[in-house]
């Protein structure tokens, strides 16, 4: 069934996850901070551009946000043009931002006092992930309105699951980011290893990505990590973003992050090489340099 939804942020995930549900023959209308952004968008896939969160927001029975952190969803959300002061009653706000597990139960709070659905639910996949409706979505919140998103949400994801209440999607995302951290180093320091010692690393990578070393990123990007380039994926500025938040929640929670914490110095690292918008794999061009 179609719904009439609203979608706050259109930047590289959130313009094709908008599309999706377009495509999909949702009623959607967009709004984004560049109002360019939502007039190109509305070009491509009709629907509406509205001026602000609260605007676009009016009528819908899901708003979903993707922006870029915790000020900014709580702009979109419960500012003073933000979304939750025009959603009417039963309807549902959806946070696709990778964003802080404290900032999801605040909202949560503040949705349930106004008659509200909230769930936070950031995303796996990145942008190709994106564009071709395969993501995978970590969710927080009461299970009736998981429920009654999720078949939505499914239209641009190949995977939706319910991981607890608000903040257990930030959390997941968490573990997401940490595990993709340490990934990350030990391929880079395998590749550069590789290369130092006179073997050919695509061979040795094609040999050993068929054992028990496989990983996404040993897959998807052994061979532009060889070729040192970096202008594809998930921005080296995004991570530390998402790196912060990790560390932060673990002195909360008493987790011990060492190997997240030191992965976070060596992309403090890349940045200072002029890296910031590299995507995450130019670990490895710090130990080349």
């Amino acid at each position: 069934m179609a719904d009439k939804v609203a979608f706050l942020g259109l930047g590289v995930m959130g313009y094709p996850m908008a599309g999706h549900l377009a495509k999909a023959g949702h009623d959607v209308t967009v709004y984004n901070r560049t109002a360019e952004k939502a007039e190109r968008w509305t070009s491509e896939h009709g629907g509406r551009a509205a001026a602000t969160p609260a605007d676009a927001a009016k009528g819908a029975r899901l708003v979903f946000a993707c922006v870029g952190n915790d000020d900014d969803v709580r702009a979109v959300a419960t500012g003073p043009e933000g979304a939750f002061g025009a959603m009417e009653s039963g309807a549902i706000f959806v946070d696709h931002t990778t964003a802080s597990a404290e900032l999801a139960r605040e909202l949560d709070a503040v949705a349930l006092e106004r008659g509200l659905g909230f769930l936070d639910a950031p995303v796996s996949g990145g942008q190709a992930g994106a564009q071709n409706g395969v993501l995978t979505v970590m969710v927080g919140g009461e299970q009736s309105s998981f429920d009654a998103a999720e078949p939505v949400i499914a239209v641009y994801a190949r995977a939706v699951r319910l991981m607890g209440p608000a903040g257990a999607g930030q959390l997941t995302k968490m573990v997401n980011q940490i595990c993709i951290a340490g990934l990350v180093e030990a391929l880079s320091e395998g590749i550069h290893f590789a290369m130092k010692a006179g073997l050919d690393p695509e061979a040795v990578i094609d040999v050993i990505s068929k054992g028990a070393a496989q990983s996404w990123q040993m897959e998807n990007r052994y061979k532009t990590m060889i070729a040192g380039e970096f202008n594809h994926g998930f921005a080296v500025d995004w991570m530390r973003k998402d790196l912060a938040i990790c560390l932060s929640e673990a002195r909360v929670n008493g987790a011990h992050l060492p190997v997240t914490a030191l992965v976070d110095q060596f992309y403090s690292e890349v940045q200072k090489m002029g890296g910031n918008r590299w995507d995450t794999s130019s670990l490895i061009a710090r130990l080349q340099k």
